[in-house]
């Protein structure tokens, strides 16, 4: 049991909703009105007005608040060059590493408040020193992924309605871009601080075709090279696995690991699978996600969306960040795996920690 002065200092937020079938394992019952047993620091900010009571967090006082014709969009839109070609992202020198991180407890709530001597770092086996910490809402860039093919046509109006309530959680710094895909990813808008604009082109999005995933989460990537954040992320909405794309599992997965963009992915999947690749659909999109420190969220009723976007939009700003500087000096390109490891006041129920699983090192 917490102490008293434990319990002022940290909080796990609970939006309010239960998402007991598609977020919490089996075995779980979680009344949506219950309050976690963290409570927020004495000096926690008061959330910026216009946030829903709902879903406001306490935060740091250091933060402020495809064939051709299967989409409706613009006849000049064409599948860019970086998609025609397989180029290597650059590796760039690495002076300072950041490592986003993102807390929960059992009830998949999460959790806020924590300080820096909670946390610990390896890099391989040898630890790391922690030079910076914080747990900000900083601006993103966030790319969203939005599956238009053929099976979409059901969930489509659901799914459009998940952007719009994923959108609500945006700070006015924030930019966004959208790619539509089917037989191939379309984008749709280039990044704008403008929701009504993205909004306003999915609405003339039309269900067809089939799925060319792996090569919009390929486009998505590459289109972060024009971000002016460092904190970048791709929110994927899609209902099956991959079934018309050139590239690759591994390929993908090889590309979001050069890439220092988190993935975050809502799979809405029917009762049965019609194919292989939609039944290994669940697999490939949580695999991705998780070696970006994102995450993915397998929900069976659309209805269920909405509240997931939201849940994911608060996530995205409400984590912390570690920043260190590696003590390894040699630069060989190499890939390194990193580690987060949690060292939680005593009396708290274990936690979750999601955070990128390594970054490949500077060259000359």
């Amino acid at each position: 049991m917490l102490s008293p002065r434990r319990c002022t200092l940290f909080r796990a937020l609970s939006l309010g909703v239960c998402f007991a079938s598609a977020l919490i394992p089996a075995g779980w019952a979680q009344n949506p009105l219950d309050e976690p047993h963290i409570l927020p620091p004495a000096h926690a900010r008061i959330p910026e007005p216009g946030v829903p009571p709902a879903v406001a967090v306490p935060v740091l006082p250091s933060g402020k608040n495809a064939a051709a014709n299967s989409l409706a969009v613009p006849a000049d839109l064409v599948a860019p060059a970086s998609l025609k070609t397989r180029e290597k992202p650059m590796k760039v020198g690495v002076e300072l590493v950041l490592v986003p991180v993102t807390i929960t407890d059992p009830l998949n709530r999460l959790v806020t408040g924590l300080d820096r001597e909670n946390f610990s770092i390896l890099e391989g086996n040898d630890p790391q020193e922690i030079k910076n910490f914080s747990s900000e809402d900083a601006p993103v860039s966030i790319g969203v992924i939005f599956d238009v093919s053929g099976s979409m046509s059901s969930k489509i109006d659901k799914s459009r309605e998940a952007v719009k309530e994923f959108f609500k959680t945006a700070n006015p710094q924030d930019e966004f871009f959208m790619i539509a895909f089917a037989d191939r990813p379309e984008e749709i808008s280039d990044f704008t601080q403008s929701v009504e604009d993205i909004q306003g082109k999915l609405v003339f999005t039309i269900p067809k075709g089939r799925t060319a995933l792996l090569d919009a989460i390929y486009l998505g990537v590459n289109k972060m090279n024009q971000a002016k954040y460092p904190k970048r992320a791709l929110l994927i909405i899609s209902d099956g696995g991959d079934n018309h794309s050139r590239y690759t599992e591994n390929e993908i997965k090889s590309l979001v690991k050069e890439a220092d963009v988190m993935i975050y992915a809502i799979g809405i999947y029917d009762h049965y699978f019609a194919s292989d690749e939609e039944r290994l659909g669940p697999a490939l999109l949580s695999d991705i996600a998780e070696l970006t420190g994102g995450r993915s969220f397998t929900i069976d009723n659309p209805n269920d969306l909405a509240d997931v976007a939201t849940k994911i939009g608060i996530e995205l700003r409400n984590q912390y960040v570690i920043g260190y500087r590696p003590k390894n000096p040699i630069h060989n390109g190499k890939w390194r795996k990193i580690k987060v490891k949690l060292n939680p006041p005593r009396g708290l129920p274990p936690l979750k920690v999601y955070a990128k699983t390594g970054y490949y090192a500077p060259v000359e």
